[in-house]
């Protein structure tokens, strides 16, 4: 095992650096179909109408500027947390980049907040899940790519923490510091078994009297929209 992981290793340095020439990207709007989501303070909105909005918005944003995207879903239908990574896993995918939107009980939070995946995330569930998702790996022994699927989980998590704070950041410069709840951790399940950067962005609280009114309306989405994108641009860019 010391041995496959040392060449696994060997496999991710080797990569030629051109291979962020042509990036891709994986945009997942959370939700979908018989999943709604969470209900807006605008009862005609609920969470995958607005991620579906603004997944839409940043994938014309990225293209514009040469950058390769796919979606998840590009209409109203439901998939499972396995079928979104695997998405980005099959596309060979550079990022991966969930979007959502939060509520809560009382209706009284606000604000956006980036995840990354848990260091139990990644190590062992991640891993646990690796049987049912094997990233594409023409030429390569399938127990070599296991494990290299396995380091590339690991060493995509300081891309991902930077990509999360990138988001944060330029969301903050269009939203205001007031609802900067900041980069966190947790074992987000529709990151788990993603062998690139993955982020879960929630654009905000939906179910709130005043923001999830804002989220409701266009111009809020274009705001939203071209944040991220030039969060993921700042990325692909360093």
């Amino acid at each position: 095992m010391k041995l496959a992981i040392a060449l696994a290793a060997t496999l991710v340095s080797a990569f030629p650096p051109e291979a962020l020439a042509n990036p891709v990207v994986v945009l997942d709007p959370g939700h979908g179909g018989s999943n709604a989501g969470a209900r807006g303070a605008v009862p005609s909105l609920h969470e995958k109408q607005l991620t579906l909005a603004i997944a839409t918005q940043v994938a014309a944003k990225l293209r514009e500027h040469g950058i390769t995207v796919e979606l998840t879903r590009t209409d109203d239908r439901t998939l499972t947390l396995r079928q979104r990574t695997e998405v980005a896993d099959r596309a060979n995918a550079d990022l991966f980049v969930s979007i959502h939107a939060n509520a809560s009980p009382t209706r009284s939070q606000r604000g956006y907040e980036t995840y990354v995946l848990t260091t139990k995330g990644v190590d062992v569930d991640a891993r646990a899940l690796r049987a049912e998702s094997v990233t594409p790996r023409s030429g390569l022994d399938p127990d070599i790519a296991l494990v290299l699927d396995d380091v590339e989980r690991g060493a995509a998590q300081w891309e991902a923490a930077d990509l999360a704070a990138r988001l944060q950041h330029s969301i903050r410069d269009r939203r205001g510091p007031e609802g900067d709840r900041g980069v966190r951790q947790d074992s987000e399940h529709v990151l788990l078994g993603a062998t690139m950067p993955a982020v879960l962005v929630e654009v905000g609280f939906i179910d709130h009297p005043i923001e999830g009114k804002q989220l409701a309306e266009p111009t809020t989405q274009a705001q939203l929209a071209a944040a991220i994108a030039e969060a993921i641009e700042d990325h692909l860019a360093n």
